[in-house]
């Protein structure tokens, strides 16, 4: 079976509303699907790399490749879990957890994305809430990372909610104007005073060795 060469595609993080996990190949399609149907406004994209500026069709398949690319460069020491998010079945978006040499740094690092018929309901805070009860709890990390532009106001509620703290700016060219991306940063404790949403973990033991972890979290 699949998940006995590749342990992380039997990973399961489960909340009240959600299942976080690798897709199938049908599924990944699905979700390829959700992207082309739009993501955002199309006047204000909140992607440093415009790949949703690209015709539906293209859109779509650079979802796939971007998928297969990040599972085909996973290594221990650097790897990004980009998990599909199911809502009673339905692939509603994307949550990615990635590290580079966690054993070492006990650092994450998220991204998302949600089709916009599934935003403003609670899901994008819910599922980033998920991988972070991965980190901290089942990898045992100390800080988690994330970033959002100026203008991505939804994003930048979701870190204020979960207790990130700002963590600088940088400043960005993009079609020949200036962005400012709002780093965040979010520590253990922190997280501890604003984890509300319960989180189920299934599978992760048999991943902890191509996560760069050598045992089970004692936290």
């Amino acid at each position: 079976m699949l998940v006995d060469h590749f342990p992380p595609a039997g990973l399961r993080l489960a909340t009240p509303r959600l299942e976080l996990r690798l897709p199938s190949p049908e599924e990944l399609a699905e979700l390829a699907d959700l992207a082309a149907d739009g993501i955002h406004d199309p006047d204000v994209s909140p992607f440093l790399v415009r790949w949703t500026d690209a015709p539906p069709a293209e859109a779509a398949r650079s979802v796939i490749h971007y998928h297969w690319r990040q599972l085909g460069a996973w290594t221990p020491q650097e790897w990004s879990l980009d998990l599909t998010v199911f809502r009673d079945g339905v692939v509603a978006g994307q949550q990615s957890l990635a590290a580079r040499d966690l054993g070492i740094t006990r650092q994450v690092r998220t991204s998302s994305w949600l089709g916009r018929r599934h935003q403003g309901q609670g899901i994008g805070t819910e599922m980033r809430a998920a991988v972070l009860h991965l980190a901290f709890v089942g990898l045992d990390a100390d800080v988690a990372l994330s970033g959002a532009l100026e203008h991505n106001g939804a994003s930048l509620a979701v870190s204020r909610k979960l207790g990130y703290e700002p963590d600088g700016r940088l400043r960005h060219a993009l079609d020949g104007k200036m962005v400012v991306e709002h780093r965040l940063r979010l520590t253990r404790d922190a997280w501890e005073r604003h984890r509300t949403v319960p989180v189920r973990i299934d599978g992760l033991e048999p991943c902890l060795p191509l996560m760069g972890l050598d045992a089970p979290s004692d936290r």
